[in-house]
């Protein structure tokens, strides 16, 4: 087969039942509900974020400095508590690793959200999305706080909402990216 074609024949029967997608009606491949899930967690990563930021300069007068205590909070999880004794502002390094936490975790968590959710119809699926949420943050608060015990600080309704905002916009992009994968066709074979 030339470099480039697309696969264009019928697949096989177990070829085709290996291709229906775990989000219900759309056909999607494993590939492309991998994509799915990473395309959630970015869009449910960057709307919680926004949320958040905005709540913080609307109604408090800590930012930036509750980001980069944030920031700092999330970093420690894979460089060690001592990167929170450093108070100073924004440090790129912290930065950078705290991102790199918290997008690999959006991306885990958006593949278990959106299998959770596949089948539902739009407004169960934001519902469940919700719940899905809020329950991430009482995982996140008051389970992982065994380990990390220093995410006690961040335990207040604006972290609650940013995880509501989180779960809901992930299952919701998730179901969108899916749906607009199956139309896609099929994928090019590179030999």
């Amino acid at each position: 087969m030339k470099s480039g074609l697309v696969l264009a024949a019928a697949p096989s029967r177990a070829r085709a039942e290996a291709a229906v997608h775990p989000f219900g009606r759309f056909r999607v491949s494993w590939a492309r509900w991998c994509w799915a899930s990473v395309f959630g967690a970015v869009v449910a990563g960057a709307v919680a974020t926004a949320v958040q930021v905005a709540l913080w300069l609307l109604l408090t007068d800590a930012f930036p400095q509750i980001l980069y205590r944030d920031a700092r909070l999330a970093a420690a999880i894979v460089l060690g508590p001592t990167v929170l004794a450093n108070r100073e502002g924004f440090a790129p390094y912290i930065m950078a690793v705290a991102s790199t936490v918290h997008f690999a975790l959006s991306i885990a968590y958006a593949s278990v959200f959106c299998s959770l959710t596949r089948r539902l119809p739009i407004l169960p699926n934001a519902l469940v999305g919700t719940m899905l949420g809020g329950g991430l943050y009482a995982l996140n608060m008051y389970g992982f706080t065994a380990l990390f015990p220093w995410f006690i600080a961040t335990r207040d309704w604006i972290t609650l909402f940013a995880h509501i905002v989180f779960g809901a916009s992930c299952t919701l992009a998730c179901r969108w990216a899916a749906a607009r994968l199956s139309h896609a066709g099929p994928l090019p074979i590179k030999t």
